[in-house]
């Protein structure tokens, strides 16, 4: 094997990225009474519903009734199906549906899509019961902890419950999560190689058994700006639901865009060798947005690709920010650093 295809294998197995590729985009597990095609069928066209969801971040994709209506040729987006049963006897089907196919579908219905690497999300929550407050984890709240996981799931969208061992404890506790001191969090949740990290602080209304839930990221300033009120486990699940629908809004490419093909000049500094420069091509290529990249320049220490891509240099550029091996090139002897929204200028971060 060569020395060049060893080091790639390398590369895209243990690569430290930003964001996490979703691999079961694309698919959607449902429970089913028994494998009688009436209750495969109905479940199939359920399943084609939730992965538009999943997909466009749209969370009335859904009810979309141009949707609704194609559910009924749904052999047509179908890849696979197959039955996974569990030693309770519970039945669930599991189908598996064809990208392109979704993604034409997902254009044509005019909604927005939003591609298979998205940022991986710490989800630090604290509750106050009876006086006493607890951070939510697997052994003090197991039941909340799947909540997230399994909602999170539905809508495509990687998350993390921090474990809350001795070494997140050495740096966070109840009272950073509770107050959302910005710094401790983060550098906590930088252990589980988390781009975003939220706080969240759950309690009762006062003589009231309604929950208030408020939650932000951490660079944003008040709890109250995402404040939701209800029953301890609906909240929780539309808190995810609203994170989902929040990023979805910032990384998704604009439904208008969808399919418009465009050509950008990418200018990678730092990279010296043709291992780099094939990491960094395929590594290009691996993006959502880009359809090819292909090498125009080379000079001793850098490298100009002309990248096909789909959407604006916006989307572009977002889809850059979820990856570490790229980082915006700032001029060490300029004073102030101004962006040019006409140009990409970018260092090579390698592995």
């Amino acid at each position: 094997m060569s020395r060049l295809l060893i080091c790639l294998l390398l590369f895209f197995s243990s690569a430290s990225v930003f964001a996490v590729e979703v691999t079961n985009l694309y698919q959607d597990t449902l429970k089913v009474a028994d494998k009688s095609r009436d209750a495969r069928l109905a479940a199939s066209r359920e399943a084609l519903l939730n992965v538009l969801v999943k997909v466009s971040g749209d969370t009335s994709a859904d009810q979309n009734p141009t949707a609704k209506e194609r559910t009924k040729d749904i052999s047509d987006y179908m890849l696979k199906f197959e039955y996974d049963e569990k030693a309770d006897g519970t039945l669930n089907l599991v189908v598996k549906f064809e990208a392109n196919k979704i993604n034409a579908l997902i254009k044509d219905l005019n909604l927005p899509l939003w591609g298979t690497r998205r940022p991986l999300v710490a989800i630090w929550l604290a509750i106050e019961d009876n006086w006493r407050r607890e951070l939510v984890t697997q052994e003090s709240y197991p039941q909340l902890e799947q909540l997230i996981y399994d909602k999170a799931g539905r809508r495509g969208l990687p998350v993390v419950v921090p474990l809350l061992d001795l070494e997140d404890r050495a740096i966070v506790g109840i009272p950073e999560v509770w107050g959302n001191f910005s710094d401790p969090v983060e550098r906590a949740s930088s252990r589980y190689s988390a781009e975003r990290s939220i706080t969240a602080r759950m309690y009762k209304q006062q003589d009231s058994e309604t929950w208030v839930l408020d939650w932000r990221f951490t660079n944003d300033e008040l709890f109250e700006s995402n404040r939701l009120v209800g029953d301890k486990q609906q909240i929780v699940a539309d808190m995810v639901d609203s994170l989902a629908g929040g990023l979805a809004l910032e990384y998704a490419i604009d439904p208008t865009m969808i399919g418009q093909l465009a050509t950008a000049t990418f200018h990678l500094k730092g990279i010296t060798n043709f291992v780099d420069i094939e990491f960094a091509k395929r590594r290009l290529e691996s993006l959502s947005v880009v359809t090819q990249a292909q090498i125009a320049v080379r000079t001793p220490d850098s490298v100009q690709f002309v990248v096909n891509h789909t959407g604006s240099m916006n989307d572009f550029r977002k889809a850059l920010e979820l990856d570490s091996a790229f980082k915006a090139y700032q001029n060490p002897r300029d004073f102030y650093q101004v962006v040019n929204n006409d140009e990409l200028e970018y260092q090579w971060q390698g592995l």
